[in-house]
């Protein structure tokens, strides 16, 4: 199945039947994805007296709670309202959901004992492209960060003026494969988000960051559409599943 979009005035063909999922699920397990010091998520069978909500136990259906943090147990997509006093829903932040997306690569630089991405990595990735959305994938690139247990790791992050770069390029959705764009333990500096979302200037409310993607080694550098999709959380952030789809060489 394959459609052409008109982007910028130029057509583009893509094949929806080969989408490229870069989401890592909620699964009820302790192999889970985990940060921020928080117990696994729960997928289990609502119980109610001597109901249980499972067909092997006798119910007619599979009816299961579900316990997770949006923030520390897989991908989710975040807005402005992660940091403010006042209330925003990422439901209400992105209206819209295709965007002309970069992927790129790279190895975090050492810098004062932290992995960090720097403003100069950034820029010899990107040159002169100019996205609305951004993939961030760091090396090494293994498959165990779909279950890593990144409490206490201090993993990479992105320095402040690196998420500066990306706003003077006018990239409003950034796509990243760690727990957090800031610094595990910063005493709530938050200066990666708050820069990106503009925080103490003009707000950039319709900015998004995606946090815990994975993107598979098979899936190249360069430039895609991307289908942002979320769960219709009215909360600051929701369970998302961030699809790219290879543009087709014409």
């Amino acid at each position: 199945m394959k459609t052409i979009i008109k982007h910028n005035t130029k057509n583009y063909t893509i094949d929806l039947s080969q989408p490229l999922d870069i989401s890592i699920p909620i699964t009820g397990k302790s192999t889970n994805v985990n940060a921020w010091y928080v117990d696994p998520p729960k997928i289990e069978p609502h119980t109610e007296g001597e109901f249980i909500g499972k067909v092997t136990e006798g119910a007619s259906t599979n009816f299961n709670d579900i316990s997770f943090n949006p923030h520390a147990h897989g991908t989710h997509t975040e807005c402005i309202g992660h940091i403010t006093e006042e209330f925003y829903s990422v439901n209400k932040s992105l209206s819209k959901f295709f965007f002309m997306t970069e992927v790129i690569t790279i190895a975090p630089e050492k810098i004062n004992g932290d992995f960090v991405i720097s403003k100069k990595q950034l820029q010899y990735a990107l040159g002169n492209k100019n996205r609305e959305a951004v993939v961030i994938r760091t090396i090494p690139n293994l498959r165990d960060k779909m279950t890593r247990q990144y409490a206490n790791t201090n993993p990479p992050y992105l320095l402040e003026s690196a998420a500066q770069l990306l706003v003077d390029k006018g990239v409003e959705h950034l796509l990243i494969d760690l727990p957090s764009v800031d610094k595990e333990k910063d005493e709530g500096a938050l200066l990666a988000h708050k820069t990106f979302w503009n925080f103490d200037g003009k707000r950039r409310l319709q900015a998004t960051i995606t946090e815990f993607v994975f993107v598979a080694n098979t899936i190249k550098d360069g430039k895609y559409f991307l289908n942002l999709q979320l769960a219709a959380f009215e909360n600051d952030a929701s369970p998302s599943r961030p699809v790219l789809y290879l543009i087709e060489e014409s």
